[in-house]
């Protein structure tokens, strides 16, 4: 996937390490007298290291690069490092607006009981806010995707099939560990309001995120954020369900373009439903037999 990230001038680096506290997340080391981007999956692209550099010999640049990883950031990095790292990986991305990141964080802390430290104190569930985003959004897991059967009476209404938080497209990660090997239901944001059977017909049983192709901006994030979640999550399968009006189209298309820069092969399903609730049409759209038919051609 295309990302920001970090790029070092090694004819303006001097070796003298001033960058490497300036990263907390561990990807920079001094190496045979440079400084040296050791791990994809570790730089943010955030750029926070380039300002420690006395040589001007750090920028950030877009180029394909692995998709940054927060959790495997944590385990490996930041955790091992002490309660002074964790607090400065946490104001680095908090002051940074990256939201997402910072509730993946918190939430890898709150799962391991390890404490947050004093300035970092406040409730899980309100963290989201101080760094930019809506009130309880940090990120959870609360149920499996296999969930039993069980049906609305008079008395106890239709439970909800939601597993995970979020599903705003923009605020997911690729490789939290709801997306890991799933079916993914990527979903428009109306088709919930218009198909009152859509949790039990469609969110049973997969991790969900959901967009408007319309509305929302930065679509080629989109794009980016499904081929993470197709080469390096594993997912399954995507189902698209969008709505019958032409604009809902191009969630199908942002698919189709992470399918072409996806390196391995899932089946994709669509579903399009009316304004009124009703499943217009449902097919599989892309299987593995196109997928390799195409590689063939090509």
């Amino acid at each position: 996937m295309k990302r920001s990230i970090v790029q070092i001038d090694e004819t303006l680096c001097t070796g003298c390490g001033e960058c490497i506290p300036g990263c907390p997340e561990g990807a920079l080391q001094v190496i045979d007298g440079k400084a040296r981007l050791v791990s994809d999956l570790f730089c943010d692209g955030l750029g926070a290291c380039i300002k420690t550099c006395p040589y001007d010999a750090i920028t950030v640049e877009e180029r394909e690069a692995e998709p940054y990883d927060e959790l495997r950031v944590m385990k490996e990095s930041i955790v091992p490092a002490g309660a002074n790292v964790i607090a400065a990986h946490l104001e680095h991305l908090r002051s940074h607006g990256e939201t997402g990141f910072l509730n993946i964080a918190l939430g890898y802390l709150k799962e391991h009981d390890i404490p947050v430290p004093e300035k970092e104190s406040c409730p899980l569930e309100n963290v989201a806010m101080h760094a930019g985003g809506c009130p309880r959004s940090a990120a959870k897991q609360f149920g499996s995707a296999v969930t039993p059967e069980i049906k609305a009476s008079p008395l106890a209404p239709a439970p909800s099939r939601l597993t995970h938080w979020p599903v705003q497209l923009h605020l997911v990660t690729p490789l939290a560990p709801c997306y890991r090997e799933s079916d993914l239901l990527l979903a428009a944001d109306c088709a919930a309001f218009a198909n009152g059977d859509f949790h039990d017909r469609f969110m049973t049983g997969k991790s969900l995120a959901i967009a408007c192709p319309k509305l929302d901006s930065g679509i080629d994030r989109y794009i980016d954020k499904i081929v993470a979640m197709i080469d390096m999550a594993e997912i399954k399968s995507i189902t698209v369900v969008i709505m019958e009006v032409p604009c809902c189209g191009g969630l199908m298309t942002v698919v189709e373009k992470a399918l072409e820069k996806a390196s391995r092969s899932v089946p994709v399903r669509l579903v399009v439903i009316g304004v009124q609730g009703d499943v217009l049409h449902e097919e599989t759209v892309f299987g593995e037999e196109e997928k390799h038919t195409e590689r063939e051609r090509c």
